[in-house]
């Protein structure tokens, strides 16, 4: 039987959901890690030969319902519900195929923002537009086109995200969310292959089926020219572009990474006057840093 993405994704979460975290109690040797079948079909309330069915894929029209108590049973988060439904072809919103250019007023008001860092992706996690200071913000990378191939294909992302694990992990979390909601997208899946055939971090976490939106986060970054910057952002969606997120970062008011960002700011500046980056900051910048 050849298995569906819906029962690759149900397996894979039931394999990550001990007993206890069930709220079961776990009796004698188990042969597999995580929760049983028939344990997933108990706590959703279906019996455990539909559950089966559903997971080999020889189910596949199951009811909101249905769906409803498995989210509860596998404990999926809302980014991860949503996913659940809608490879089982349950609409839960939007479906509208993603656009892949970013509005020119939204451009214009990106470049309002010049102490901001701020950048349009879509849900391939391709930056489709972002203000100067965004740009050297990511100016360590060859080709900042594209958040997934600048984690795992770039070699200055494991230095430059300082918990590459974690920017690893989230990165693969919401392309495995991109195709839940485009599974025929073209670019999207000729973007997983490209990365799975060339890293075997991302293949390792691709095969865990996390699914994650972006929303409000810390990072820290380390930069080449300004040290390490912690950062916060949020993320909001582009009204009337489905799939496209406007990201937007902050340093705590006052604080070294403010002034991380301020020099941000200094060497676009010179950059864009083709004048050589020699802030009459940057020393005392350097001596703070080391203290």
């Amino acid at each position: 039987m050849l298995a569906t993405d819906l029962g690759l994704f149900l397996a894979a979460r039931r394999a990550r959901l001990s007993p206890g975290e069930a709220g079961l109690v776990s009796h004698g040797r188990r042969r597999v890690p995580g929760l049983r079948r028939e344990e997933v079909a108990v706590l959703a309330g279906v019996s455990s030969d539909y559950y089966t069915r559903l997971e080999q894929g020889r189910e596949r029209a199951p009811s909101a319902s249905v769906l409803d108590g498995i989210a509860r049973a596998l404990d999926l988060g809302p980014d991860a519900r949503d996913h659940l439904f809608r490879l089982a072809g349950v609409p839960t919103g939007d479906r509208t195929p993603p656009t892949d250019r970013a509005d020119d007023d939204l451009r214009q008001l990106l470049g309002e923002w010049p102490h901001l860092p701020a950048v349009i992706i879509n849900r391939r996690l391709d930056v489709l537009a972002c203000n100067t200071i965004a740009e050297a913000l990511y100016s360590d990378f060859a080709d900042p086109g594209n958040l997934a191939r600048m984690t795992f294909l770039d070699q200055a992302g494991r230095t430059f995200f300082a918990d590459w694990a974690r920017a690893a992990e989230v990165s693969v979390a919401h392309l495995r969310q991109a195709l839940g909601h485009h599974p025929d997208d073209p670019r999207l899946l000729a973007l997983t292959g490209e990365l799975a055939a060339a890293d075997d971090d991302f293949r390792r976490l691709w095969a865990r089926h996390d699914v994650r939106g972006k929303a409000y986060e810390t990072k820290t970054f380390r930069h080449s020219a300004v040290g390490d910057l912690t950062l916060t952002y949020r993320t909001f969606d582009v009204r009337g572009a489905s799939g496209q997120q406007l990201i937007v970062y902050r340093a705590a008011p006052g604080s070294r990474d403010a002034d991380a960002v301020r020099l941000l700011g200094m060497l676009t500046d010179a950059r864009r006057d083709h004048a050589p980056y020699t802030p009459a900051g940057w020393g005392r910048y350097q001596r703070s840093q080391a203290a």
